[in-house]
């Protein structure tokens, strides 16, 4: 088997996993607010932020940034990642799990700054900072013991690296020469409130949710969704998953500056799914259509119904976010149960918009034969 095709099947196997791997996350989140799971599933709860964090959104943007670099060596970070997955599930320490990731993180953050020293631009040096702030994150976890001390580094991976994909995109408007220093003073605080929380965290995690909010609306400001959502089809459709996503990371930053980041805070679970649903998981599902044919060679046509399940996830959001403010517990819960059927329907309409162009294609081939 040559190179590429080998890569091209270690990608399709890469994403494979991540979706188990997240159907097992999605388990292991319902299992918290005391949904009735497998047994299996209950044992692995308080492994659900390191399941959908670290092992798969570090599997989905490791797995991206390495088909992109088109080199081997960097798809061992996605292989890291998965087998990182696989051994938590099954029960191992949790040293070797937190070394695996810690290694996976490392093959990228490697791979990312070599990237940026041979072209030193905006974009691929805020991508470079986002995979040292997963490999730190990871470390953290390893040698502190403490998953919580790991998630503002966790978060600022998957926002920066979120940011810096934006800025590679011919997606923003044209902006005044004052508009890339803004972004770059934004991303420094982000970054230095990440280390202080090391150290002070009630102070710092506030700050740190300062940044997020001056992030969310430059990132609003400056994106040219703001305009052609008046489009239609897939245009507006991403669009849509991107300002509704700039605004639950505004609402995140807002919770965090009452000091909902900090460990125990009543509304702590609210601040971090606005944030990683909201935002993370919309990006997510706004950008399918375009990372799955360059990951793994799935082609989907665009159809009304991929609303249905943004929709669900946004009102499961709300649901969520309002019982964690007011102390609903039932809420909470019918929050959370309905963002595991909205990830649900996202990875079904996504299978039926791929086998809408499998038939378009194959009805193409046959008429032209």
């Amino acid at each position: 088997m040559r190179t590429p095709a080998l890569l091209q099947f270690a990608a399709a196997a890469a994403g494979i996993a991540a979706v188990l791997l997240l159907a097992c996350a999605v388990l292991t989140g319902l299992a918290r607010p005391g949904v009735m799971v497998p047994a299996f599933v209950l044992t692995r709860a308080a492994w659900h932020g390191a399941l959908m964090i670290p092992v798969f959104f570090g599997t989905v943007i490791s797995l991206e940034r390495a088909v992109g670099m088109q080199r081997a060596v960097p798809y061992l970070a996605p292989a890291g990642t998965v087998v990182a997955g696989i051994v938590l599930l099954a029960g191992a320490p949790a040293p070797v799990v937190q070394a695996l990731l810690v290694i996976a993180a490392g093959i990228l953050m490697t791979a990312s700054i070599k990237l940026a020293w041979r072209q030193p631009t905006l974009f691929l040096v805020v991508l470079a900072g986002a995979a040292v702030c997963w490999a730190l994150g990871n470390g953290v976890w390893l040698t502190v013991g403490d998953l919580s001390a790991a998630v503002p580094w966790w978060l600022s991976f998957l926002i920066l690296t979120i940011a810096g994909e934006r800025l590679e995109l011919p997606r923003l408007l044209p902006v005044t020469r004052w508009g890339p220093r803004q972004f770059v003073i934004i991303v420094m605080v982000i970054l230095a409130s990440t280390t202080g929380a090391l150290w002070w965290p009630h102070g710092s995690l506030r700050v740190f949710a300062g940044g997020l909010l001056a992030l969310a609306a430059w990132l609003a400001r400056h994106d040219v969704a703001r305009h052609t959502v008046r489009q239609r089809g897939l245009v507006r459709f991403i669009d849509v998953c991107l300002l509704s996503g700039y605004g639950w990371l505004a609402v995140g930053a807002l919770l965090g500056l009452t000091g909902a980041f900090s460990p125990g805070h009543a509304w702590r679970d609210a601040a971090l799914h606005a944030i990683t649903l909201g935002f993370v998981f919309s990006m997510l599902l706004g950008h399918a259509p375009l990372i799955l044919p360059a990951v793994v060679r799935v082609r989907l046509a665009y159809h009304p119904s991929f609303y249905v399940p943004l929709a669900v996830l946004r009102v499961a959001l709300l649901a969520r976010v309002a019982g964690g403010l007011s102390g609903a517990f039932w809420l909470r819960q019918a929050g959370g149960l309905a963002s595991a059927a909205a990830i649900v329907l996202v990875a079904f309409t996504l299978l039926i918009g791929a086998y809408r162009t499998w038939r378009r294609t194959a009805s193409g081939v046959m008429s032209s034969q």
